[in-house]
């Protein structure tokens, strides 16, 4: 059986050999914590599960759904957005849901790229960001980051060749895997740029929230801490478009629900190429939605305060057994250089620690050539575990010394 060839990039996925690992570890009966997967342990807040519980007694919320069914999660977007960022958002044209972030940045590619044509992406990066690329016949470029440059891409760098096949450049932060942030003049120098070479820009925003209380916050927020939206460094929303998620700030992962905001050509474009794969989502996980959107936001901050007490929890005790690793500004994730000897093979290193103690954690060149040299920790378990995981690893590091 012959299969496309847009396949074949596919076929390498490192996180598929971690998996492999993890069975290896639970068959010898090693206790598994499992810090590798970016999946939020904390509870949906009460008043999402009753509106979803809710709609379930309704048989109108039971067929297919159709754009114009959505238009109340759309204005209940669209007002978020406008609440928290300060710019005005047109409901019908410039909001779209998706089925969590990652359906809209796998076929974006699709309504953006011509085969051929260059997509530039962070390095290292969201692996999924990739994987649409590839789908629709495109070409990476990968923007490496580095520490000294705080984790953003040097646009200078990129290739004059490359920018004259370009058509779509993929920013996210605050970053995974590397937990960095952006200010806004970076946000604006980007916009500046793609304009200037006539490139879509696109800014995944999963962890709009997850920014810790030490980050200094405007008081148009009432939350503890902010960073900026793509669209406010393109406020004629000219060549940008952003995706949210409820997964990481109201922890609604496995509900699959998010949405894009921004340029109205680019929604409109997305929108027909998901018209042809997929209708929405069961109604009731919409009104869920517009619940923990329109709802009190205690819990969301509650989550941010939780994974910063992991966060600090976390680091602490790695610096105890002298790893020395940078205390995250957000997200929920710590970004660790390798010690020695693993400085330059982080596959080795994740597989050999889960297989020897049980704690799984992320390699760094799953994430991108650039990424080697490093792992990422997911905070996704409670401050007891995540200081046995520090004890686990440690009597790790001093076997292999």
């Amino acid at each position: 059986m012959q299969f496309a060839k847009r396949l074949e990039p596919l076929q390498s996925n490192v996180f598929a050999v971690m998996d492999i690992a993890k069975a290896k570890a639970l068959a010898n009966n090693r206790q598994l914590i499992d810090l590798s997967l970016g999946s939020s342990d904390l509870p949906v807040e009460s008043h999402v599960i009753e509106a979803i519980a809710k709609s379930l007694d309704d048989k109108s919320t039971h067929g297919y759904l159709l754009f114009h069914g959505t238009q109340d999660f759309r204005r209940a977007a669209a007002e978020w957005y406008s609440t928290r960022f300060g710019i005005s958002v047109d409901p019908e044209t410039e909001v779209l849901p998706l089925i969590g972030s990652q359906e809209g940045t796998a076929h974006l590619p699709l309504a953006v790229l011509n085969p051929g044509d260059f997509a530039l992406l962070l390095d290292p990066g969201y692996p999924s960001h990739a994987g649409g690329v590839y789908l629709a016949s495109g070409q990476i470029y990968p923007m490496t980051l580095r520490e000294e440059n705080n984790f953003l891409p040097v646009f200078e760098e990129i290739p004059a060749p490359v920018l004259a096949q370009s058509r779509m450049m993929v920013l996210s932060y605050p970053h995974n895997p590397t937990a960095a942030i952006a200010t806004l003049s970076f946000f604006e120098q980007a916009v500046s740029f793609c304009q200037q070479h006539n490139i879509v820009l696109v800014h995944d925003f999963p962890y709009v929230d997850l920014v810790f209380a030490e980050n200094e916050a405007p008081a148009s927020t009432n939350l503890k801490s902010f960073v900026p939206s793509i669209l406010q460094a393109d406020l004629e929303k000219s060549i940008s478009i952003e995706f949210f998620t409820l997964s990481k700030s109201y922890n609604m992962g496995g509900f699959r629900i998010g949405f894009a905001i921004g340029n109205r050509e680019l929604i409109g474009a997305l929108r027909r190429v998901k018209a042809v794969v997929d209708f929405n989502q069961y109604r009731g996980i919409l009104n869920g939605a517009i619940a923990a959107l329109n709802g009190p936001q205690s819990g969301v901050q509650a989550a941010v305060d939780s994974f910063q007490k992991r966060r600090d929890v976390f680091v602490n005790g790695l610096h105890r057994i002298n790893w020395e690793v940078p205390t995250p500004k957000a997200t929920m994730y710590v970004w660790a250089k390798l010690p020695e000897p693993w400085s330059q093979d982080s596959m080795n290193f994740c597989r050999s620690l889960v297989e020897n103690t049980g704690v799984a954690v992320s390699p760094g060149v799953g994430f991108g050539k650039s990424g080697e040299g490093y792992v990422r920790f997911a905070l996704v378990h409670e401050p007891p575990v995540l200081e046995l995981a520090v004890e686990k690893i440690s009597q790790f590091l001093q076997l292999v010394h």
